[in-house]
């Protein structure tokens, strides 16, 4: 319990100044007017170095989480092709940085694996972050899945970088072991494939490699079935493969209220600048919980963005009292905060958050969440006025 505990609070107070790091930078980067060609290239090392920070950050703690015993799975049945399409959507930009040509093989058959959809997009995204990474320019990295067994199916990512020998596969998902790579160009810390492995097995599956010198690697992960193939309607896998149409950018006549609760001066100036680029949008802000309480009662804002940690009563508390009141009920509350630890996240929407975003801020994230909040306002029947003496 307490190092539970103290990987909460220790995530917390990392995220809040990189908050201000990250979100000011991205700030920077979309200002005007530009920035000159020397800013540019500064800009872009502070943020590689705050993600990059980040990712460290999340995955130590992801282990430690994991090693204490502490991960809650939330089991679903998944078609095996909506998994790999939304890993292809997220990678394929990195893939064509790097100059590395990406396949994806179509399974023969909808398979449907029961799994963490969160953990095993983590667990494939990982993999094909490594497969690019350690690849070559003009090099490849094929996906394809086969059957296993009557109960199972591998996933497979083959790639075509310098490859390992047999004592380097031996000491593959050792902690902290980069192989040899420590003195290399590409950054890691050799925690992504331990915490890969751990996931795959709690989802009772199974990982491993082959590789040779020279030709490259392939990772594979084995999953179980929970039905044959033929048994899933091709209805519903065509259905969840469909791709989602972009989110609109609301800009309509009109001007709409955002009202942030939040303590940290730093946070509440980053989206004070974000919100000011959206010309239709005001902002309300409150210090405490309380005070957020009146504001949202008198002005009856469309949006709420709520901080976890306040002073007073919390912003799980807040957001309680406000949906338990006929005036504010109606209105989306996104949670914004630093207490990032999956049971934070868990615990904050099955308390009734529209959203829960995670600091540092990812600015384009934010702007879809705000769209989405405010279309769900603009359908949502609001309350009659209160009247009274």
């Amino acid at each position: 319990l307490a190092k539970s505990q103290f990987l909460s609070s220790m995530s917390h107070e990392l995220r809040t100044p990189l908050n201000a790091i990250l979100g000011f930078a991205q700030l920077l980067e979309i200002g005007i007017p530009p920035l000159t060609p020397a800013q540019q290239l500064h800009l872009d090392e502070i943020l590689k170095g705050g993600w990059y920070l980040l990712d460290l950050i999340n995955e130590i703690l992801d282990l430690a989480v994991i090693e204490s015993g502490k991960v809650g799975l939330s089991w679903a049945s998944v078609p095996v092709e909506q998994i790999i399409l939304e890993c292809r959507t997220m990678i394929e930009p990195q893939a064509h940085n790097r100059g590395v040509s990406l396949t994806f093989a179509e399974c023969d058959a909808p398979y449907l694996v029961k799994v963490d959809y969160t953990r095993i997009k983590q667990v494939l995204l990982n993999l094909l972050v490594n497969a690019i990474k350690y690849n070559r320019t003009g090099g490849t990295v094929a996906v394809v899945c086969t059957p296993k067994s009557p109960d199972s199916i591998r996933i497979s990512i083959r790639d075509t970088g310098v490859g390992l020998d047999p004592s380097q596969l031996a000491q593959l998902f050792q902690p902290f072991n980069r192989l040899g790579k420590e003195t290399g160009p590409e950054r890691g810390t050799g925690i992504g494939l331990v915490v890969s492995k751990q996931l795959v097995e709690l989802m009772g599956g199974a990982i491993g490699a082959e590789s040779e010198l020279g030709v490259g690697s392939v990772f594979w992960i084995d999953l179980n079935l929970t039905s044959p193939p033929e048994r899933i309607s091709e209805q519903h896998n065509s259905v969840t493969l469909a791709r989602p149409d972009p989110l609109p950018v609301l800009e309509k006549s009109g001007t709409r209220t955002l009202l942030y609760i939040e303590d940290n001066p730093a946070n509440l100036k980053l989206v004070e600048q974000l919100v000011a680029r959206r010309p239709h949008l005001r902002l309300l802000s409150a210090l405490d919980g309380d005070h957020g309480i009146a504001l949202a009662r008198a002005h009856q804002p469309e949006v709420i963005l709520m901080d976890i940690t306040l002073p007073g009563i919390t912003g799980i508390e807040a957001m309680q009292i406000l949906r338990a009141d006929p005036a504010t009920a109606h209105i989306p509350i996104v949670a914004l905060s630093a207490n990032a630890m999956p049971r934070d996240i868990e615990s904050g929407l099955e308390a009734g958050f529209f959203r829960y975003l995670t600091k540092p801020i990812n600015v384009n994230d934010l702007m879809d969440t705000l769209n989405v909040a405010l279309e769900f306002t603009e359908t949502t029947q609001e309350p009659e006025p209160i009247t009274g003496t």
